[in-house]
């Protein structure tokens, strides 16, 4: 759809088109007189040399979200140097990348990081789960009346943002969010993972789902046993005369009718059902994921890509009575070393490190990009619990795959893994990448309900990522 750079449009004639537009029609037909605008060649080749080789590299983008905020010291950032309190008691262990560690509890992505590239600078200043999850997921502040609750003033998440500007064309769905949703204790649907201002037709699908259950199957994807083929589309047929009789049609009654129109394309083809079969895979590669509810679910993202699913959004399930929990999810606020020892990093291990070399078996790692982030690191010190609190002052993530440069770790931490060293890097410059990678560009941009053009992100990508 929308492949622009913002400053290519001209202003006027998106106010032009776009207030017009939000007046009598649906947003579908606002993006498509953007389009009209941005028919012209886009302006790959006015930005950096690192960006014209990997413009639009990633045809997919599988997001695993390590929701509650891994620590950075069992993780990707030991610090062996610094005092007991800190450092804690695990050990640093060589990793691919010469003079580069990581923690002992992540030995098979040391192996392999030859294949990553490691973010060591990353920062917010945020620590709440909240906002900083947001911004993350969105690449903009939070600025609502409550981060604990939504509101029409949201910022779509980087999923809807992709569905809206590069729709998948090869099947119903472009953004996937499973097996749940950001979940904060007691049981609060989060803001930054909807479409927020964009309206609900561009929510990602957010499918509640178990993948590692031996009956797993999505029944919304499947024509009830008394419904075949022939009824379902008698039905609608029915519904398309009842629609072009109706003397209310709006651009509410317009999303409704295409959105219903996917529904039905999705349940007739079958395909997307397909796509969710887990159970063809080989016994041995759903045990190389991992057979938990995570690594299955990392294994099933890897189907949804393969499937055509532009955006698959992968958030860390939560473990059962966890609501109460002192330390839920990667949020080690109590025994962080048994947490991360026992429970946490050998399942982020397997499963991560089973995608990578499942992707690149498959020749799709090329095409497909790869991100394992969490909203937050963890406190320097380890608190009287055994734990370590939140900390958004600095922190790591890795990314792989289409268009990244393999095999290099970009800033640093100081000596105690507090503070960003060198080269701090922030939410909107990743979002910024992304949008670089997929082809959209990090300039892209859509009017709101008034006309008014919004960039899809206000950062620059990592130009030293690419390559």
């Amino acid at each position: 759809m929308i492949i622009k750079q913002a400053s290519t449009i001209d202003r006027r004639r998106l106010l032009q088109c776009g207030a017009a537009a939000w007046m009598s029609a649906s947003l579908d037909e606002v993006v498509r007189g953007v389009s009209a605008l941005a028919a012209e060649p886009n302006r790959a080749s006015a930005v950096p040399s690192e960006a014209r080789t990997t413009f639009g590299r990633a045809k997919s983008v599988i997001w695993l979200f390590l929701s509650g905020g891994p620590s950075q010291y069992e993780t990707f950032d030991p610090k062996p140097e610094a005092p007991a309190e800190i450092r804690g008691v695990f050990s640093p262990i060589a990793s691919k990348i010469p003079g580069v560690h990581l923690c002992e509890l992540l030995p098979r992505t040391a192996a392999l990081t030859d294949r990553l590239a490691i973010v060591r600078s990353f920062a917010t200043d945020d620590p709440n789960h909240e906002s900083a999850g947001y911004w993350i997921n969105t690449g903009h502040k939070y600025v609502g009346p409550d981060m604990r609750a939504l509101a029409p003033t949201d910022w779509p998440t980087l999923g809807s943002i992709v569905k809206m500007l590069k729709p998948t064309e090869r099947g119903p769905f472009s953004a996937i969010m499973l097996p749940e949703p950001i979940i904060a204790n007691p049981a609060v649907f989060l803001p930054g993972q909807n479409a927020g201002f964009l309206g609900r037709r561009w929510d990602p699908e957010i499918l509640r789902c178990d993948p590692s259950a031996a009956d797993f199957r999505i029944e919304s994807l499947a024509l009830p046993e008394h419904v075949s083929v022939d009824r379902l589309t008698a039905r609608k047929l029915l519904l398309d005369e009842l629609a072009t009789k109706s003397a209310l049609r709006t651009s509410l009654t317009a999303d409704f009718e295409r959105l219903r129109q996917e529904a039905y394309e999705t349940l007739r083809s079958g395909t997307a059902e397909g796509a969710f079969a887990i159970g063809r895979e080989p016994p041995q590669l759903r045990d190389r994921y991992g057979r938990g509810k995570w690594g299955q679910s990392v294994l099933l993202a890897r189907r949804l890509v393969e499937a055509g699913v532009r955006m698959v959004f992968v958030q860390w399930p939560r473990e059962p009575g966890d609501l109460s929990a002192p330390n839920p999810l990667w949020d080690t606020h109590a025994h962080n070393n048994a947490r991360m020892k026992d429970v946490l990093c050998p399942q982020f291990d397997q499963g991560f490190t089973a995608l990578i070399e499942d992707l690149a078996s498959r020749g799709l790692l090329d095409e497909t990009l790869v991100v394992a982030i969490g909203e937050m690191g963890r406190t320097p010190k380890v608190n009287a619990s055994g734990g370590r609190d939140h900390w958004g002052n600095v922190f790591s993530f890795v990314l792989a795959g289409a268009g990244i440069r393999p095999g290099q770790v970009l800033g640093a931490s100081d000596r105690q893994g507090a503070y960003p060293a060198r080269d701090r890097v922030s939410p909107s410059e990743l979002t910024a990448t992304i949008l670089n990678l997929l082809g959209i560009g990090h300039e892209a941009a859509f009017p709101d309900r008034t006309g008014r053009p919004l960039r899809a992100t206000e950062g620059e990508p990592l130009w030293t990522l690419l390559g």
